[in-house]
């Protein structure tokens, strides 16, 4: 397995995670719960913008590394 598919497999799982724990937060706000609890997500969603952010420039980076040595870029 690649980089690129291990990285976007985790991408995949950890907003599964993220969703759930954001659904779990709702659901608690009826109760008496501490405040630490609504951070909870807040994990998650930062590897969600490492991953999302790498997966955004990819297909740049990609294009750009495939690209013949005289050939310039369309501008």
């Amino acid at each position: 397995m690649t980089r690129n598919t291990w990285i976007r497999r985790t991408h995949r799982w950890t907003s599964l995670a993220f969703t759930l724990t954001v659904v779990v937060c709702f659901a608690a706000l009826g109760g008496a719960l501490p405040e630490w609890v609504f951070y909870v997500p807040l994990l998650p969603l930062a590897v969600l913008l490492a991953s999302g952010l790498y997966l955004f420039v990819l297909p740049y980076t990609r294009r750009r590394r495939t690209r013949p040595v005289g050939e310039h870029p369309a501008t």
